[in-house]
C-alpha cells in the first residue's frame, strides 16, 4: 500500500521539518506571505496562539477568522474552525492540506439547487395549474 507523502517527506518527517527547510519547498506566493508575517501582528499572534493550544489541548477546536494564514507543518493533526462569512467549518489537517492556505478548505459560496418557479415568480407561471 502507497503511504501518503508531501514533497517527498512522510508524515513523521514533515512534523519534525525544519521552518527554513519548509520555506524552500512551497511555492513564492505562500513563501512571501509567510515571510511578511514579521510585518502582520494578527497572523503572527495567530500562529503563536495555535502553539499554545496544541501543547495543552491538541484535541479542541482552534476557531478563526484568518483564512489567509498558511498551514504550517506543526499544525498536522489539528482543527480549525475556519469563518466562511455565515458560520465556522471544520478543516482538519492532513498531510496534503500543508503550504496551503486555511481558507482553501471552508468555501464562502454554496451550491444552488434552483427547481421549477413558484407561483407569481413570473408573469407565465400565473397559469401553471396546481396539482
Amino acid at each position: 500500500m502507497k503511504k501518503d507523502t508531501w514533497k517527498g517527506f512522510e508524515e513523521e518527517q514533515v512534523a519534525s521539518i525544519s521552518y527554513d527547510d519548509f520555506l524552500k519547498r512551497i511555492s513564492s506566493r505562500y513563501r512571501r506571505a509567510l515571510m511578511r508575517m514579521k510585518v502582520n501582528p494578527r497572523l503572527k499572534k495567530f500562529v503563536e496562539k495555535v502553539r499554545v493550544i496544541k501543547k495543552s489541548n491538541p484535541k479542541k477546536l482552534i476557531k478563526t477568522h484568518i483564512r489567509e494564514a498558511i498551514i504550517l507543518p506543526e499544525w498536522l493533526g489539528l482543527s480549525f474552525g475556519v469563518h466562511n462569512g455565515k458560520e465556522f467549518k471544520r478543516v482538519d489537517i492532513t498531510l496534503n492540506k500543508i503550504g496551503r492556505r486555511l481558507g482553501e478548505f471552508s468555501h464562502t459560496t454554496g451550491r444552488v439547487a434552483h427547481s421549477g418557479p413558484g407561483v407569481g415568480a413570473t408573469r407565465g407561471s400565473k397559469f401553471v395549474p396546481l396539482k
